[in-house]
């Protein structure tokens, strides 16, 4: 089965270029031109990635697209937009996207950014142990959720699959470029700001105090560490 691409973007003339791109390394690419088509798309089409324009006339914006989304769907999304601001890429992060490309774009950065999307949000292999604690959070490998104190924590695919390399690494340092090589793949391994923003929002949706963090950790520097203390 080939993978199953979604272009939303208002634009004829950039869909069909996107479309030739993917289409021309085997992909399949269905799209939508407005952000209500998308949601709806998303749901009838299941694909496998959303390739997701910001800017899109009458409706919803690419940002509340992902979010509404991301409430019943973990579809890997890649925000593909002409908004290059670091304050852009950082709602799109916030929204739920797993990777931002601005435009104009070369269409060999395209392939290889949709490639590693796609591998980044697939399940990955199982590892022997089925869950890990530390403290009262509870990461389950077998199916893929995260709980704190009991309670299930939504996490996008990109945001579990960083949470589950460190915990894999419990009270073991990460380092920067070792965590993006891992979870976003050897292109990223000097992106720094898209580590940091992930961190941030796991964070904001796992720590008491985000600003004093007791389970994720930052060597100054260097990297991230996930505190496990039983294991220490």
């Amino acid at each position: 089965m080939r993978d199953k691409i979604l272009v939303v973007d208002d634009e004829p003339r950039v869909v069909q270029l996107v479309r030739n791109v993917l289409e021309a390394v085997g992909y399949e690419v269905v799209a939508a031109m407005s952000g209500e088509a998308a949601i709806d798309t998303v749901a009838l089409e299941e694909p496998d990635l959303i390739l997701l324009d910001i800017r899109l006339c009458g409706g919803p914006d690419g940002y509340e697209v992902c979010k509404r989304i991301r409430e019943f769907s973990d579809v890997g999304v890649m925000m593909l937009t002409a908004k290059a601001r670091h304050e852009d890429i950082l709602d799109g992060f916030d929204a739920g996207a797993d990777d931002y490309l601005t435009k104009p774009f070369n269409a060999k950065e395209l392939v290889a950014r949709v490639k590693a999307v796609l591998r980044r949000t697939r399940r990955p292999e199982e590892v022997v142990e089925a869950t890990r604690t530390c403290g009262e959070l509870e990461i389950d490998f077998a199916r893929h959720t995260v709980a704190l104190r009991g309670k299930e924590r939504s996490l996008t695919p990109t945001e579990y699959a960083l949470l589950r390399q460190l915990a894999l690494n419990a009270n073991c340092v990460m380092t920067h470029r070792d965590l993006l090589t891992a979870v976003w793949g050897p292109e990223y391994r000097d992106d720094v700001d898209y580590l940091r923003a992930y961190i941030r929002y796991l964070r904001r949706k796992l720590e008491v105090d985000p600003s004093e963090p007791e389970y994720i950790l930052t060597a100054q520097g260097v990297g991230y560490m996930l505190a496990c203390p039983e294991e220490s």
